[in-house]
């Protein structure tokens, strides 16, 4: 077996918490006695390996560790129990601006902050038009980073992080502060160090990002690892756990506070029958049954389909489909109406959702509420999980007669 880009190994690290202290030595002597503290474990006998090449998030609630993990990791803190073993180089973005002169220039602060990541005066000035363009703030970059906003911080730090050429990149809570953007940038660079087989560790309490980005995930709690595994899984059963409605009759995770619930879901074909298989290309309707004990206002239904392997195809709602729930009571159901299926030939799962109409608080979400097989159909395509409906033309094309497509 390879071995792995980062190994921890029951590491521990404990803090100080002071409830007084001795501030001169003069308050030394009147007290008579050392300053009163209690220890605190940030971290209990943490053990897992992250594999070359992946990319790896830590999640988990405040205070859980996280941070204090990736620092052991980045060697600013030392584990008080343990070893942390790291192949390659190393580069980190932990904290907002961190290895900035606040009142250097954004350029001064390039060629210190590489200098503090080992790159040389000549790789530095190599690589600042791309640095700088990264970053977005070329109109700033002789100006104090004093005067910059937390979002030019960030952009700056992490385009100085990512040009070092790193083997390992370890990245904490701070892109959250970035724009739509920078958002958008950073996952298309995340996404070409994932080709180069980079090993890549996240901080962040963006569960989205994470269930995108990363290949696994460590839950965090108290200090103690409580779930490894795959993303999907490990965000699922941590946000099952945040909820005290946490498992159906057939003890699958789900969460909500429960006002209004997902009672089944089917797949209907364009005959009407429920359950049957469907092939690409087919008119099928997804129907999401609910029951709300109360009225409850301004909800919204959402949906996701996955392949099997946890990769999501799609995830509407009726807010993004232009509509609007004042109001539901009682039992009823919401349909997904699909005029044509594009989902090519295989198996795919269903979450339902119903959340409050800005998507901030869940009612009830469902993950693989229903499971259904696709068959090849029409357009007859084998590679990949949609079919774009598309239609190919040129001079030198002609139709396939049915005995040469059988052939």
């Amino acid at each position: 077996m390879s071995v792995p880009a980062i190994r921890v190994a029951d590491v521990s690290k404990r803090f100080r918490l002071y409830h007084e202290r001795n501030q001169s030595l003069k308050a030394s002597v009147m007290r008579g006695r050392r300053a009163r503290y209690e220890e605190f474990w940030a971290l209990k006998d943490v053990t897992f390996d992250i594999p070359v090449g992946s990319t790896f998030g830590l999640i988990g609630e405040n205070g859980s560790g996280k941070s204090t993990m990736l620092k052991c990791m980045a060697r600013i803190l030392r584990p008080d129990k343990g070893s942390i073993s790291l192949e390659g180089k190393m580069s980190a973005l932990l904290e907002l601006g961190a290895g900035f002169h606040p009142e250097l220039s954004g350029r001064e602060n390039v060629y210190l902050n590489g200098a503090i990541l080992g790159l040389s005066k000549k790789q530095l000035m190599s690589r600042f038009d791309e640095i700088v363009d990264f970053a977005g703030i070329e109109q700033f970059i002789d100006s104090p980073v004093k005067n910059y906003s937390s979002g030019m911080y960030v952009r700056l730090g992490f385009s100085v992080a990512i040009n070092v050429d790193p083997d390992v990149l370890l990245i904490d809570e701070v892109l959250a502060v970035g724009d739509a953007d920078f958002q958008r940038k950073c996952a298309e660079k995340i996404a070409e160090f994932r080709a180069q087989g980079k090993t890549i560790v996240i901080v962040s309490h963006s569960l989205p990002s994470v269930r995108t980005l990363c290949d696994e995930v460590a839950l965090l709690e108290h200090g103690e690892l409580r779930d490894l595994g795959p993303a999907p899984a490990v965000i699922d059963h941590y946000l099952a756990d945040a909820f005290s409605d946490r498992s159906d009759e057939g003890g699958h995770p789900r969460w909500g506070s429960g006002e209004v619930r997902i009672e089944a879901a089917e797949i209907i074909d364009a005959d009407g029958r429920s359950g049957a298989r469907v092939r690409t290309g087919d008119p099928v309707t997804l129907r999401f049954h609910y029951v709300a004990k109360e009225p409850v206002a301004n909800v919204m239904f959402g949906m996701a389909i996955e392949t099997v392997a946890g990769a999501e195809v799609t995830g509407p709602n009726t807010r993004d489909g232009g509509l609007t729930c004042d109001r539901v009571v009682g039992k009823g159901f919401v349909d997904f109406r699909i005029p044509r299926l594009m989902l090519l030939g295989g198996t795919y799962d269903v979450t339902a959702a119903v959340y409050s109409a800005d998507g901030l608080h869940p009612f009830d979400h469902v993950p693989h509420v229903l499971r259904f097989d696709v068959d090849q159909g029409d357009p007859h395509e084998e590679n990949g999980i949609v079919s774009l409906g598309g239609t190919w033309e040129g001079e030198a094309l002609r139709a396939l007669g049915m005995r040469e497509r059988a052939g």
